[in-house]
């Protein structure tokens, strides 16, 4: 990464989600690095996203995107049994119903997954990998 500095972002509301949403557009997700830790109520995904900060899309950016407080985690249109699968996250929306929120991750092929949550706890943390040799997309 050409920065010494690696970022994170956090978002605690919608308007926040919007910005990470923008960052995180196009990125590349290979499907086993998605992960729903029910009892701890996390959703992570390990993400390879262009570097929209600098309008330099040929720089790639390894990130974690960390949902908190997750109840509840809903798939659609994305076959549980290819791990090995690459995914493109077109967009991140978010919902108020009634007193809870839903989360909708939005990807390419019509692909979606829907967090369920009574707050929006979301970070997008960059991360330097030590051992990327078996990480291609």
């Amino acid at each position: 990464m050409g920065d010494k500095f690696l970022k994170k972002i956090i978002a605690q509301n919608q308007e926040d989600l919007r910005v990470i949403s923008a960052l995180c557009s196009e990125a590349k997700i290979k499907q086993s690095d998605i992960k729903f830790l029910k009892k701890n109520k996390i959703f992570l995904i390990s993400l390879q996203r262009q570097n929209k900060e600098k309008n330099d899309s040929k720089e790639k950016i390894n990130s974690i995107l960390k949902f908190e407080f997750i109840d509840e985690s809903k798939s659609k249109n994305i076959n549980q049994n290819i791990e090995e699968n690459i995914l493109e996250l077109i967009a991140i929306e978010a919902y108020k119903k009634e007193e809870n929120y839903e989360i909708i991750l939005l990807f390419s092929n019509n692909g979606i997954i829907n967090l369920f949550c009574e707050i929006i706890d979301c970070t997008l943390e960059d991360v330097k990998l030590t051992n990327d040799k078996n990480f291609k997309l």
